[in-house]
């Protein structure tokens, strides 16, 4: 059927205004960058969101935003992030849930802090001579800043949710809860004070968490340092004892050296010296023999001047006494005099360095809790190093010089201590490696590991708080929950954050410094943090904090006089010191559960979420300390499924960054092609693995989005000036439009799988592909003969119902993806100024649709028509025809049940030629075949007749009927 197309030469009557062609106002250019910000106008005023919540008798559903930072404008990143969240909340609510989304922004913390110092930085300001609460309203007025700005940027997004009433960290319910959660650790004994090794940021001058660092190249110093044994009275004395380093600055701190016991060791002697070394004929050093060649080569020894001269077996080495190699030194106060701690331990190996491993128990944690686990740890511990990573002032030698300077680049201290260990011939060999090395993710400066007191929450201490279904451990409540109530998609999510969990150590609560939630507790004066009573555990107290919190914010809590307010009557404030800490920030989003899903009206009746949804490095961040916290406190995880995605990467799969100049802004996008293209990307792309995204792709979905916009134009116009008066029930209709309600009786299935199961991709490809395969090509293209040149027969009406149809459930399934687009589409067809597609819900599909019979029988049909097709195009191609209206070909099936099928439906219509013959006879020579369709066979022949001069068909009986030029459809359709 081809009537759509131009008017041939002849002089008949022109019949193109008599046929029913596509009337619609809907535009094919979207124009969508202008005119979204009007829908996103139209659903604020009349209040979409709010009127979804009024819809009585449905679960609740409720997706959990885990809070961005409240510092800088969106990234990509933000926007597939907050694109997929509203992607499960408009589906879910459409599925009959009510759907509940309430934003949110971590706003306290070293990243708004640091922020605010570098203002005070460039004005020659001193954040110390500052009040502590007048520098905390800054950081509160500079995140309240952001906060207005992104709530800006997501909408624009068409993201919806409670933007009227999201929830911020730094509110005051908020900072009250997050101090209540606090103090349940306080009070069911998991708090403690410690000091171990922790990742310490000398340039932000506190402590990190792991979700806190990210990992970087890093060329560093790396030294081979003597330990001489003292106590030997054989061929081992006077013998050299040699670790390697990448820490020189680490080597003051030294307090051991230790050994495998399992390692094969070796006395290896000096035989001949090159011009330039630190060795002498006759040195003797220790080494791991897997090791010994690599290490003389460092120390610029040939071959031939180093012997091996006997085994060193580990029950020797026990008995041997060290000294450091600054012992004794001129100057060094006896600072490192004293025989070193000489032992085995299980994480030495023999892969790299010399087999032995220098132990400075402060700054490593493999040391710290091997000496922890030997008691020792009171003879081992030292505090070098100060917050800001310089030495303490007294040191001996190395007092005042630092590790990095303020700007987080090497400090002079390194390079002190070499030059030391060099004159004093402590010293083997030295060089320089690249190596993977933490770094703060908010400074990108490098970080060290640094013993300081520190908060804690154990993960292994038992919790009588009688929550014990999960265990009776946060670590086992952990595990626990991770395999019997939660769902991971993917599944590899489980694995990554159940291994973290099995192996992480105690959770550090603590940060040294000022905009934050504080410890809200009391330490009693005089006594060790070991000693029972260190710890105030007082509910009055707790209580009044609490009520404080509440009013005045965390603020009060640094106040004058603020001891004594809160601890009353009760205790006497001069028996106790009031912690300054702040915590984590990681604790303040790990316990939004509780002020957002437990708290609020919109919240949940358990505090428990349906959903959380976030990236990939949120197994070791929101997620991680979400589940701890809630352990400690709920018992149990906070939520029911967990959603991941991955990274966005450039065209090429390269990381995206400033200096490749390779990011691309959600803005940009936005103003070019309009936020429906950017959360089609979202829709089409894998995003629970890393996605690309790039000039290109996007020109990709664009197509992809105009190929969708012309099908569904194609609806819109032929249902002008439809009504309920021309509908057709299913049972009346021919079987091409019943096949076609089979489909979206599956196709029903497949989308409500997808989105419960938050793939929207699958979504997507199986709604494209129906709209373009199935509808486009197929469909529409058979049906276009009845729309455009019937009269009223059944055939239009049913085709027009089933379109109709199509609508309804086109544009509901498409409404959490397209926002914009589905709800032009929606207005199209419904006037009026409180509707919207998004106060709809997916139309409940007639179970009487489904015909599997039905089906498998046009299967057959299509494959027929397929080869029809391509034949005819041949045909076309060698300008034997110009359409397929021009061709009657016959058509041979062997399948005698595909020929029965054939023969009972128009197959001309079907195949869109005028006329078509069906035989059961085994195909000619000649006949055209598709070899992965086996026998069918097509023999072009030419349509007999005349042509009709309105529907273009080419057949015998045009010309004889009462309208010139027509043929006998097309003359009682003009009456």
């Amino acid at each position: 059927m081809c009537a759509d197309q131009t008017t041939p030469e002849n002089t008949a009557p022109d019949y193109k205004s008599t046929l029913n062609l596509p009337k619609t106002d809907f535009p094919m250019r979207a124009g969508l960058p202008k005119r979204e910000p009007n829908w996103l106008d139209r659903w604020a005023r009349i209040g979409v969101y709010d009127r979804l919540r009024e819809k009585q008798g449905r679960d609740p559903f409720t997706l959990h935003d885990g809070p961005p930072y409240a510092n800088g404008h969106l990234h990509i990143g933000h926007a597939l992030n907050k694109t997929i969240k509203d992607m499960i909340v408009r589906s879910h609510q459409m599925m009959g849930f009510d759907a509940r989304y309430v934003p949110g922004w971590d706003c306290h913390g070293l990243p708004i802090e640091w922020k605010i110092e570098e203002q005070y930085r460039k004005k020659g300001k001193d954040k110390d001579a500052v009040d502590v609460v007048e520098f905390r309203q800054e950081c509160r007025a500079f995140a309240d800043g952001w906060v207005k700005i992104q709530r800006e940027e997501f909408k624009r997004l068409g993201i919806t949710g409670n933007w009227a009433d999201p929830y911020l960290t730094m509110n005051f319910h908020a900072e009250r809860v997050i101090a209540e959660e606090f103090m349940k650790f306080l009070m069911n004994g998991t708090l403690y004070q410690g000091s171990k090794p922790v990742m310490w940021s000398p340039v932000e001058k506190t402590a990190l968490a792991e979700a806190e660092v990210e990992y970087h190249d890093k060329e560093s110093f790396t030294i081979w340092v003597k330990f001489k044994v003292t106590n030997a009275g054989h061929d081992l004395n006077g013998a050299q004892v040699v670790i390697w380093t990448t820490t020189p600055w680490t080597i003051p701190s030294n307090q051991a050296v230790v050994y495998g016991e399992n390692i094969a060791y070796g006395l290896y002697e000096v035989t001949g010296t090159p011009d330039e070394s630190w060795v002498a004929v006759g040195d003797k050093y220790l080494l791991a023999d897997n090791l010994a060649a690599d290490v003389m080569t460092r120390a610029r020894l040939a071959d031939d001047q180093w012997t091996r001269v006997r085994d060193v077996p580990a029950d020797e080495l026990a008995g041997l006494a060290l000294s450091h190699p600054l012992a004794g030194v001129e100057g060094g106060n006896g600072e490192w005099d004293g025989t070193r701690d000489f032992r085995a331990a299980d994480f030495v190996t023999d892969t790299e360095g010399t087999g032995f491993v220098h132990c400075a128990p402060s700054h490593g944690m493999e040391e710290f809790e091997l000496y922890r686990d030997l008691g020792m740890l009171e003879q081992v511990i030292t505090y070098n190093v100060m917050d800001d990573g310089g030495f303490r002032a007294d040191l001996p030698f190395f007092g005042g010089t630092y590790i990095l300077d303020r700007k987080g680049k090497e400090g002079n201290a390194n390079k002190t201590i070499i030059d030391k260990l060099v004159e004093v011939g402590g010293l083997l060999a030295r060089g320089k490696i690249k190596h993977s090395y933490p770094h703060s993710w908010r400074s990108k400066a490098p970080i060290i590991y640094r013993n300081t007191p520190q908060w804690f929450a154990a993960v292994d201490r038992d919790i009588n708080d009688g929550q014990d279904d999960m265990g009776t451990t946060i670590r086992d409540r952990a595990l626990n929950s991770i395999d019997q109530q939660v769902k991971w998609w993917p599944q590899t999510g489980r694995n990554r954050l159940h291994s973290m969990i099995e192996a992480r150590p105690d959770w550090v609560l603590s940060r040294q410094r000022a905009w934050g939630v504080p410890l809200t507790c009391f330490t009693r004066k005089g006594l060790l943090p070991t000693d029972e009573g260190f710890l105030l555990r007082n509910e009055a107290v707790n209580a009044r904090v609490a009520e404080a919190f509440e009013v005045e914010g965390a603020d009060c809590w640094y106040a004058e006089g603020a001891k004594e307010r809160f601890l009353g009557d009760d205790v006497n404030p001069d028996d106790y010191d009031q912690v300054f800490d702040v915590l984590d920030v990681w604790f303040d989003s790990g316990s939004t559960h509780a002020f957002v899903l437990r708290d609020r009206e919109d919240g949940t009746k358990d505090g428990i979420a349906d959903v959380y949804m976030e990236g990939t490095d949120q197994h070791r961040g929101w997620f991680h300390s979400s589940l701890l916290q809630a352990c400690g406190t709920l018992g149990r995880a906070p939520y029911r499924n967990v959603v991941t995605h991955g990274f966005t990467l450039d065209e090429k799969g390269n990381k995206m960054s400033k200096s490749l100049g390779n990011t691309i802004v959600p803005e940009t996008i936005v103003k070019q092609y309009g936020a429906d293209i950017l959360r089609l990307w979202v829709a089409q792309t894998d995003y629970m693995a890393d996605q690309r995204i790039g000039p290109e792709i996007l020109k990709g979905v664009a197509d992809s989005y105009r190929r969708l916009r012309n099908t569904m134009r194609f609806i819109l116009g032929s249902l002008n000036d439809f009504t309920e008066a021309d509908r057709v029930e299913p049972a009346d209709m021919p079987e091409l439009e019943r096949l076609v309600l089979h489909r979206l009786a599956e196709l029903d299935e497949q989308v409500r799988k997808g989105y419960q199961e938050f793939d929207f991709t699958s979504v997507w490809q199986a709604v494209f592909n129906f709209a373009t395969v199935d509808l486009s090509a197929f469909y529409f293209d058979i049906r276009k003969d009845a729309l455009y040149c019937d009269g009223d027969t059944i055939e239009r009406r049913a085709a027009r119902t089933v379109l109709d149809i199509l609508y309804q459930r086109l544009t509901k399934w498409l409404a959490p993806i397209l926002v914009f687009t589905m709800e032009e589409i929606w207005l199209e067809r419904n006037e009026g100024d409180e509707t919207s597609i998004h106060l709809e819900d997916f139309p409940d599909t007639p179970s009487a649709w489904q015909d599997a019979d039905l089906a498998a029988k046009w299967a057959g049909i299509r494959q027929v028509r397929r080869v029809v097709t391509a034949a005819l195009e041949i045909q076309r191609r060698d300008k034997v025809i110009g359409a397929s209206l021009e061709a009657a070909p016959v058509v041979h099936v062997e399948n005698a049940d595909v020929l029965a099928a054939l023969k009972s439906v128009d197959f001309d219509d079907v195949c869109i030629t005028s006329a078509v013959q069906l035989s059961g006879d085994p195909s000619p020579a000649e006949a055209f075949r598709l070899p992965e369709i086996e026998g069918v066979g097509v023999v072009f022949e030419k349509a007999e007749g005349g042509k009709c001069q309105r529907c273009w068909k080419v057949l015998p009986d045009v010309g004889s009927h009462a309208h010139d030029g027509t043929c006998g459809r097309c003359s009682t359709a003009l009456g």
